[in-house]
C-alpha cells in the first residue's frame, strides 16, 4: 500500500504540539512489520527536517513547489495542485495529519485527515475575520470531504458533533506519546543560566496563548514571592510563542517578578526532559486541550503535576494527577503545591499512548478506508 502524507504545512519547532504528535506518529509507523510505502509530501522550507526519515526504505520524500510560512500561497497551491501530485504517485490513500486539506472532493483518492481541536470557535479573538472564516470552512470541508476524520480525544469529538453537522465519520484515535532518555543533557547549565536549583523551581510547558491560563500562573508568584513559606518562589515557562507573550512579559514586569518567573528560549525534548525532573512540581494551568501532552509527559518523567480537570486533561491524563477545582484561583494553585509536597515522585505509564499501538490504529483506519 502507498500512503500518501502532507506534510507541507509543517513549521519546525513552531508547530507546538502538533509537531511532536506527527513525528512521533511517523517513528510509530517506522516500527510497524509492514511492507507499506508512506510517501511524504515536503515543502521547501521544511524538507530539510524531514530528510532523516528517507534513512528508511519505507519512506520516500518528495519536496513540493510550496512553503509553509507563505499560508496564504500555500493554501491556494493546497487546492490547485496537492491532489494532482498525489495521483501522479498513484497512491491508495492520503493522510493529512492537520485539518489543512483541499476544499473540495477528490473521488479518485481516498482520504483520510486528524482534526486537533477546534480552537478558533472558542478564542475566535486569536485571529482575524478571515481566518476565522477560513477555519471553519476548512473543518466543514473536511468533515464533508474526507472518508475518516480522527479526533485525538474523546472530548474533542464530542465538542466538534456539537458545532458540526456530517459527523458520522469521526473516530477517535490518542496521540501517541514518546520520551527518548536516552539523550542526555547537563542539569549545570540550566543552573547557570537561570540560577536555579534542583526542587527550587516550578515548570511549565506551552504556548504563550490566553486560553493557557499562565495569568494565574504568574498571580501564584506575586503571592509566593511575599509569603513565608518553604516552597520554591521560581517559574520556569518554556514553549512556543503566542499573541499573550508581550503582555505576559508586561505583567511580570509590572509585578517585579523578572527574578521569579524565567521565560526560555525553544527547548529540545532532551532539554525539556531534564527541566521537567528536576523540577519541584510541573504546573499546567491550561483550560482549553484538543488533548495535552505536556502533563503526561511529565507525569512519565516522575514529576509531581498539577494541572486542571478543563477540556481533555482529565480524560487524557486519566485522573492520575492532581487537579485544581477552580483553575483560575492562584489560592487554590497554592493549596495544591503545597499539599503535593510531601507526595513521593513516581513513574506513571501510559501503555495506550505508545507509538506503535498509536501507529497501528492509524494503520488499521487506512486500510478500512481502502476497503471500503
Amino acid at each position: 500500500m502507498k500512503i500518501a502524507i502532507d506534510l507541507t504545512w509543517l513549521k519546525p519547532q513552531k508547530s507546538g504540539g502538533v509537531e511532536s504528535y506527527l513525528r512521533n506518529l511517523l517513528d510509530g509507523f517506522l516500527k510497524l512489520p509492514d511492507q507499506n510505502t508512506y510517501i511524504l509530501f515536503a515543502a521547501q522550507d521544511n524538507q530539510d527536517s524531514l530528510k532523516s526519515y528517507t534513512s528508511s526504505p519505507k519512506i520516500k520524500l518528495i519536496v513540493c513547489n510550496t512553503y509553509a510560512t507563505k499560508v496564504k500561497s500555500h493554501l491556494i497551491w493546497q487546492n490547485l495542485f496537492a491532489y494532482h501530485l498525489f495521483k501522479k504517485e498513484k497512491v491508495d490513500l492520503v493522510f493529512f495529519p492537520v485539518y489543512e486539506m483541499p476544499l473540495y472532493k477528490c473521488k479518485k483518492l481516498k482520504t483520510v485527515v486528524t482534526i486537533h481541536d477546534i480552537q478558533a470557535l472558542h478564542y475566535p479573538e486569536y485571529f482575524s475575520k478571515l481566518e476565522n472564516i477560513w477555519f471553519k470552512l476548512g473543518w466543514k470541508s473536511c468533515l464533508r470531504n474526507a472518508n475518516k476524520v480522527v479526533t485525538i480525544s474523546d472530548f474533542t469529538k464530542e465538542d466538534i458533533k456539537a458545532h458540526f453537522k456530517n459527523t458520522q465519520n469521526l473516530t477517535r484515535i490518542y496521540n501517541p506519546i514518546v520520551l527518548n532518555d536516552e539523550e542526555k543533557t547537563s542539569f549545570t547549565t540550566f543552573q547557570k543560566e537561570y540560577n536555579i536549583e534542583k526542587d527550587s523551581y516550578y515548570y511549565t510547558l506551552c504556548s504563550l496563548h490566553k486560553h493557557k491560563n499562565l495569568i494565574t500562573l504568574i498571580k501564584v508568584m506575586e503571592i509566593l514571592k511575599d509569603m513565608d513559606t518553604s516552597l520554591p518562589k521560581k517559574l520556569v515557562i518554556s514553549g512556543v510563542g503566542g499573541p499573550q507573550k508581550q503582555e505576559l512579559l508586561n505583567l511580570i514586569t509590572e509585578k517585579q517578578l523578572q527574578n521569579n518567573i524565567i521565560l526560555t528560549n525553544f527547548v529540545t525534548n532532551s532539554q525539556r526532559n531534564v527541566l521537567i525532573k528536576n523540577a519541584n512540581t510541573f504546573l499546567f494551568p491550561s483550560i482549553f486541550e484538543g488533548f495535552g501532552m505536556p502533563p503526561i509527559e511529565a507525569m512519565m518523567l516522575k514529576a509531581k503535576v498539577i494541572t486542571t480537570k478543563c477540556t481533555s486533561l482529565y480524560e487524557v491524563t486519566e485522573g492520575k494527577c492532581s487537579y485544581v477545582d477552580n483553575p483560575t484561583d492562584p489560592q487554590e494553585w497554592i493549596r495544591k503545591i503545597q499539599s503535593v509536597q510531601s507526595l513521593p515522585h513516581h513513574k506513571f505509564t501510559f501503555p495506550k499512548y505508545a507509538k506503535e499501538l498509536i501507529a497501528r490504529e492509524y494503520l488499521n483506519l487506512f486500510y478500512e478506508v481502502i476497503k471500503k
